[in-house]
């Protein structure tokens, strides 16, 4: 019996009947923000990658749907047209869609199943649902329980086949998220048995005490080790590895660190890198205890590849950034003048131009470096949250508070830098106080009568314009001049003149060792499109290509996603109506039809590169007209 057919049996076990209405119960806000509180962690890191899912799938009558363990919806970010239908059948935040409440149904049976599932059209349990397709992938958490479901719903009609691994590769990017959040002060290793894929999707994942006690491992990791969890536990990072731990900690003491070559219990060799949270006299304390407790140990099977064949940096550093465009080195000369001068940054731009990856490199080129980079997105919190997510509350400040109460960002990034993202969508309400604590450098936690002492790094960034939204008195004026210490505009990616020497960035980045390439018509494709989603649609594509080129290191047509695509076919069309504009003219003229029509199929083929196939699709026509017409 497959998983539909046990799904069914399920749901008429639960008594659900298939013409049941949609449940429209409303959910009060109060409930909501409890909601929210409780999945706090799971919201905070599934949001960005919830929005990064949605640029792949924008304007195709999808939504993303973030849901908790017993399928309550959190979140959701869709197509206006295609939210109208979802709420006809109650697809909106609170409202639950477990197999018990739904029946069959794409979130609830990935829940039941724990496991990726599709629901497509008739296959759900409700008749009122069959308008649908369904695909989502449960979220697990470093214990291996299920937490949480990443859905993406749309019209059955507008089905990509695609869909299902976008949403299970984001569900995991959520997982090593996740992972990486709870493991912060801890030894984090990143391995795979191939080099390239160090620092991708493809990564595992094992996290160890500073002594080298084993913590957890990502779903992917304990695949690549050949363990289970609890069978894990009994290990440790030297029984694991091979290699002492206080060796470790000398291979990231060199000038250079490459990747490491290690040999597992089983034998495989993988190779890897290590995040060594502690640092200064806690890294020092840590590699004098390593060195304590590996007296005796045997010796090390591991090996440190050459600094040359290591993965390369993250886009950490202004430098780094600066990849040859005029605006953008602008840019980039005019921050490096106010590092450490305690003057604000305030970034603007097009959505997805790289407004925070801008901010992390001001940060980590600062004398702050080594403080914390706290970010907060002012468009992604809700209102009733945004207050507690900023200043922090006290045990018992409101209900549904957790116990001993939250430090708030502004007090997390306290020696750091602080990067308000999309700061116009702040509330107005919350920005006198944002003012008051910029001014006074003193934060006032919710239920609090103590201020504490704050000092962070101030940049911020958005999409919108503030001095309209000052002369509309939705955007305070004094707090505007507090921000604008600098202004710098990021350009869209349209713009910039860079774009193979990003591409090729990006995909260092995302493939260490850069072992994939674009064919020459596809990064000529790339030149010629206008990227609305900037880097975030680049970056995504890149990446889901590179999922799809497999072990075929070359990037090519078949690779790409079917929607982008589809923006580049309709492009071609756009710019060949523009180009038969001076038809209209022969017309006008003594012209004979015969003429027109030949001036149009040379002009079309010139703009296809004389590709007689694309020409014919342009024009509406067959291969044998063109043919016939140039060949009378």
């Amino acid at each position: 019996m497959d998983m539909i057919e046990k799904s069914h049996e399920r749901s008429a076990a639960y008594g659900i009947a298939r013409t049941a209405k949609p449940d429209f119960s409303p959910t009060g806000r109060a409930d909501l923000s409890v909601l929210l509180e409780q999945n706090r962690v799971l919201h905070v890191h599934a949001l960005p990658v919830m929005e990064t899912l949605y640029d792949q799938i924008i304007n195709t009558h999808n939504m993303v749907i973030l849901t908790d363990v017993n399928g309550r919806i959190i979140q959701t970010l869709g197509d206006a047209d295609f939210i109208e239908k979802a709420d006809r059948v109650a697809l909106s935040p609170g409202v639950a869609w477990s197999e018990e409440s739904k029946g069959t149904n794409a979130i609830g049976t990935a829940i039941a199943e724990q496991a990726p599932t599709v629901v497509h059209g008739g296959q759900h349990y409700l008749e009122a649902n069959r308008f649908l397709t369904c695909s989502a992938a449960p979220i697990f958490d470093v214990s291996g329980n299920v937490i949480g479901v990443l859905d993406v719903t749309g019209d059955q009609r507008n089905y990509h086949k695609h869909t299902m691994a976008l949403v299970r590769m984001s569900a995991q990017m959520i997982e090593n998220q996740l992972f990486s959040a709870a493991f912060h002060d801890c030894i984090t290793l990143h391995f795979h048995s191939r080099p390239e894929f160090v620092g991708t999707l493809m990564e595992g994942l094992v996290s160890f005490t500073p002594g080298g006690r084993f913590l957890s491992a990502s779903r992917s990791g304990m695949f690549q080790l050949g363990l289970s969890l609890s069978a894990l536990q009994s290990h440790t990072f030297s029984s694991l590895l091979g290699l002492p731990i206080s060796d470790l900690f000398d291979h990231y003491r060199t000038a250079a660190p490459g990747l490491l070559s290690l040999c597992l219990h089983s034998g495989v060799r993988v190779y890897a890198k290590a995040d060594l949270r502690p640092t200064g006299d806690a890294f020092s304390r840590t590699l004098a205890s390593a060195r304590r407790g590996s007296t005796g140990e045997a010796g090390s099977k591991g090996t440190a590849l050459p600094a040359e064949a290591s993965a390369p940096s993250r886009l950490s550093s202004l430098r780094y950034l600066n990849t040859g465009d005029a605006q953008l080195a602008s840019v980039i000369d005019k921050v490096n003048k106010v590092l450490g001068r305690d003057i604000a940054i305030l970034i603007t731009g097009e959505t997805g131009t790289g407004k925070e990856l801008l901010a992390q490199a001001i940060h980590n080129d600062s004398p702050r470096k080594h403080g914390p980079f706290v970010a907060v997105n002012c468009a992604s919190i809700p209102e009733t949250l945004i207050e507690s997510e900023l200043f922090g509350y006290e045990d018992g400040a409101f209900t549904g508070a957790r116990k001993k109460g939250s430090i708030g960002k502004l007090l997390q990034a306290n020696g750091g830098s602080l990067f308000l993202d999309e700061i116009g969508d702040m509330p107005l309400s919350l920005q006198g106080r944002l003012l008051r604590v910029l001014q006074e450098r003193m934060v006032t936690p919710l239920g609090s009568a103590k201020s504490i002492p704050v000092n962070v790094a101030l940049t911020c960034a958005t999409n919108r314009n503030l001095r309209e939204m000052i002369a509309q008195k939705t955007f305070r004026e004094d707090l505007y001049y507090r921000l604008n210490g600098l202004v710098v505009k990021l350009p869209p990616l349209r713009e910039r003149t860079d774009l193979e020497v990003v591409i090729n960035k990006l995909i260092s980045t995302e493939s260490p060792g850069n072992r994939y390439r674009i064919a020459p018509d596809i990064m000529a494709l790339f030149k010629a499109h206008t990227w609305p989603g900037n880097f975030r649609q680049l970056t995504n594509l890149l990446r889901t290509a590179m999922v799809m080129a497999g072990d075929d290191h070359e990037i090519r047509r078949e690779h790409l996603p079917d929607d982008f695509l589809e923006d580049v076919v309709l492009a071609q069309d756009s710019n060949s109506s523009a180009a038969l504009d001076p038809m209209a003219r022969m017309i006008t003229s003594n012209a004979t039809l015969d003429d027109v029509e030949l001036s149009m199929i040379r002009q079309s083929l010139k703009d296809h590169d004389g590709n007689v196939s694309a020409t014919a699709r342009a024009l509406g026509v067959s291969r044998n007209t063109i043919y016939r017409k140039l060949n009378p």
